[in-house]
């Protein structure tokens, strides 16, 4: 997707999630800081499309890999919970 400002990362998460989840500045926000210290995201600053002064968040090279990590361990996970579910 590209870069993208916390405002728009919290409105696409809701938006993939059919409004189902409904995050707050506080919990974005927060949550981007420990990524960006991990060194998984990089910020700069930028302008809005409503023309105010933000910043842009983007993926690391690093950031890329932890998520294949995290989206193997969570396959995982749902597979092992599908395995309990099925033998009911």
């Amino acid at each position: 997707m590209g870069s993208l400002h916390g405002y728009a990362i919290a409105r696409r998460i809701e938006q993939v999630s059919g409004e189902s989840l409904q995050l707050s500045q506080g919990s974005v926000y927060p949550a981007l800081i420990r990524l960006e210290q991990e060194g998984w995201i990089t910020t700069e600053w930028g302008v809005s499309e409503t023309n105010r002064k933000v910043k842009f968040y983007s993926l690391t090279r690093a950031g890329r890999k932890q998520l294949r990590v995290e989206i193997e361990n969570w396959e995982k996970a749902t597979a092992l919970v599908a395995r309990f579910l099925e033998s009911r």
